[in-house]
């Protein structure tokens, strides 16, 4: 009965901050709970004894994922291997138990029941992502086709909706940990919870060069590099780390970077610091367009969808008094919206991974938005022209009827 009730929870129902956050607060208990009793029972096997191994899946830091078929049920797998010298015991059944009795969603990977030890690894068993991952699909400096990338990112907006609905944050969103169950990623699923954290739990600032780092991180870089310069000059005093609040815009900011990602194969930047060009350029167009929406005045709803319907004109008028940065210069100002909304750079006002869905079915790309204006065209000619044969025909019968 809980993980119903859970799975029908919905953040927007509650009325005040401290109700969620005490709701994140139980489920952070309540996970720690399954670890400590699980602790108490595992058991060791030997993996040849139970497993047929088939392939490799995937290999890190963390450990390596082995596709693997169940001897006695011919059933096919993931076994996923943490070695024992570098993974505690309760991260590994943090991740296990997040996986088994929280990812409920059909995009979130989940775990099968089964975990045990051997002598050299933590081992747990879970779904298998039988056609790779996402990172296999893209291809660089092309992307993905835009009907697949919307497809995409419509399952992942719910599977990360869900998470969160639940009180976890992932953390680690990105190609390599998104699962494929057919090539034409159709059915995907989000995975590898390794670093996925309770809502507000407070951890240590870590800064890494990638574009799926959020900017709000960038005063780690700065005082990593305080700590390189006091070790070349022999000062071997730590430190003071930057301890940080894991919210649900980390998220945000992942999907907003991987929807970049899918659609030209590139990144829309190296980093996300203050002296990145890329981000750079980014960041003093979002400024311009934020001054400018703060002194547009309200428009009401009728409005709005007039405005809508000439996006096309506004958008050559919008260009020249804030062109966008030159890479991305091949999005339609639909996605535009949609990477104001993800790639915010104050995390209190990112949006939320579920506002993906009211971006989808539009055009993301200008040559879809084109290639959609030159069918619309196309439709319209030929109804005026079956209006014109309509006319005709009747201006006929009239004659026909007068004559008679």
């Amino acid at each position: 009965m809980r993980r119903l009730l859970l799975s029908l929870y919905d953040p927007r129902r509650l009325t005040t901050s401290e109700t969620y956050h005490d709701k994140c607060l139980d489920e952070a208990q309540e996970l720690d709970e399954l670890c400590f009793l699980t602790a108490q029972s595992m058991t060791s096997l030997r993996t040849s004894d139970h497993f047929q191994m088939v392939k490799l899946l995937g290999e890190g830091s963390y450990g390596k994922v082995m596709l693997a078929v169940h001897r006695k049920r011919g059933t096919p797998m993931a076994l996923k291997f943490f070695p024992r010298k570098s993974t505690t015991l309760a991260s590994f059944l943090r991740e296990y138990h997040l996986s088994l009795s929280f990812c409920t969603h059909p995009s979130l990977t989940r775990a099968l029941g089964i975990l045990y030890s051997t002598p050299s690894y933590y081992v747990f068993a879970q779904q298998a992502g039988l056609y790779g991952d996402l990172y296999n699909v893209i291809v660089s400096e092309v992307g993905v086709e835009e009907e697949c990338v919307q497809r995409v990112m419509a399952q992942l907006s719910g599977a990360v909706t869900h998470l969160h609905s639940l009180g976890f944050v992932h953390r680690d969103i990105k190609p390599e940990n998104i699962f494929l169950c057919d090539r034409a990623c159709r059915w995907v699923k989000l995975g590898d919870f390794g670093l996925a954290r309770p809502i507000g739990t407070s951890v240590s600032g870590v800064w890494y060069d990638s574009p799926f780092c959020t900017p709000e991180v960038e005063p780690v870089k700065a005082l990593e590099r305080e700590h390189k310069r006091r070790q070349s000059g022999g000062n071997t005093e730590p430190v003071e780390p930057l301890w940080m609040n894991v919210e649900p815009s980390v998220d945000s900011w992942a999907l907003g970077v991987l929807v970049y990602c899918l659609l030209t194969g590139c990144f829309p930047w190296e980093e996300s610091t203050h002296d990145a060009p890329g981000y750079c350029r980014y960041r003093e167009w979002f400024d311009r367009e934020a001054e400018r929406d703060a002194v547009s005045p309200p428009r009401d709803e009728g409005e709005e969808r007039f405005q809508e319907e000439r996006v096309g004109e506004e958008e050559g008028e919008d260009r020249k008094g804030n062109p966008l940065p030159s890479q991305f210069n091949s999005f339609s100002p639909l996605v535009m919206a949609l990477f104001k909304e993800l790639l915010h750079p104050r995390p209190e006002r990112r949006g939320s991974p579920e506002e993906i869905l009211s971006y989808l079915g539009g055009p993301w790309l200008k040559e879809t938005e084109a290639a959609e204006e030159r069918k619309a065209a196309e439709a319209e000619k030929e109804a005026r022209s079956m209006r014109g044969r309509a006319g005709v025909e009747e201006e006929v019968a009239r004659e026909g009827r007068a004559e008679r």
